[in-house]
């Protein structure tokens, strides 16, 4: 199912056409998956694991997931995840996939009011556009009047996720529905997205995956390196600059404005859990203790399989 909407349209139009139109229910935890869009390969191992992990969580927690909705960088991995779970015939999993219509493909597939329509999901390799990921269930295309551009979804999408953590799944606590930032690769915006949620009242989880390269892998030495307080040794932060710069391409102005937000991100250093026990930590879904895992069902089913302490390490920032 999908809809187009204006970028500026109400979370919580977006919310009621979700749960009374796609006849949603709502689930007990929101993961909101960010990374690269362009397309990079996992290790294979890497990628096993991740998939396994993500598919678990849902799973077991009832969970959405939250996507770029595009069938390329960390999305494409998400939809290799998804479409292996359903090769083994088990439960659909609620994948919404939240693009900008303007970068869409094959647009004029999906015009139409209230019918059916067959999507090609085959990209023109030279269109600047890019197909759907088909393996999602649901997508929300952000329409800003713009073609080509990313940008018009990611309001839409932030407020999206607030107004759902709003929304009382417990109702004798008065628990909201709990929200978890899942970080795979990524450019330098990712970085920014991190800190984002960290500044969130209340502050958003954020999974870091170390090994997948990029923005995830800058974040993971800034919080291995970093002292209290977001302060990091002067030879450590000059290769942390040159490592910025190589990485991005950027100049060096450019790198230390990047540095500069990666540190505020690790100010949260007391809240920022890295998993050192051979089985991850058990909590409720509804706990955000900084040294409990907060992708844990009820059942105490854990996410990720032990294995994924060593290869690859992830990080808890909160």
């Amino acid at each position: 199912m999908y809809v187009r909407v204006s970028f500026d349209t109400k979370p919580d139009l977006l919310l009621h056409l979700m749960t009374k139109e796609w006849q949603l229910e709502l689930p007990k935890l929101l993961i909101s998956v960010h990374g690269g869009l362009q397309n990079f390969e996992l290790q294979p191992k890497l990628k096993q694991v991740f998939g396994k992990g993500l598919i678990k969580a849902a799973m077991t927690t009832g969970a959405w997931i939250f996507t770029g909705g595009v069938n390329t960088g960390v999305i494409r991995h998400v939809g290799d995840a998804l479409k292996d779970h359903a090769s083994k015939s088990r439960g659909k999993i609620c994948t919404i996939g939240i693009a900008p219509w303007g970068i869409v493909e094959n647009q004029e597939d999906l015009i139409g009011r209230d019918v059916v329509r067959p999507y090609q999901t085959m990209s023109n390799p030279m269109s600047k556009l890019t197909v759907l990921n088909s393996m999602h269930s649901h997508f929300i295309l952000a329409d800003n009047g713009t073609t080509g551009k990313y940008g018009a979804e990611v309001k839409l999408r932030r407020q999206l996720e607030k107004h759902i953590s709003l929304q009382k799944i417990n109702t004798r606590i008065g628990q909201g529905v709990p929200v978890v930032a899942l970080i795979v690769e990524g450019g330098p915006n990712v970085i920014s997205i991190v800190l984002e949620y960290l500044r969130d009242t209340p502050p958003v989880p954020v999974v870091v995956c170390d090994g997948s390269g990029r923005a995830s892998d800058i974040l993971a030495f800034g919080h291995k390196y970093s002292e209290e307080g977001g302060l990091i040794n002067e030879s450590l932060r000059d290769q942390l600059l040159v490592t910025i710069q190589k990485t991005f391409t950027y100049t060096r102005t450019q790198a230390q404005h990047l540095f500069i937000i990666l540190m505020e991100c690790m100010k949260k250093k007391e809240l920022v859990c890295k998993q050192r026990s051979p089985r991850v930590a058990e909590a409720s879904p509804y706990s955000f203790s900084p040294s409990k895992h907060f992708l844990e069902s009820h059942t105490n089913c854990s996410l990720f399989p032990a294995k994924l302490t060593t290869f690859p390490r992830l990080y808890w920032l909160l």
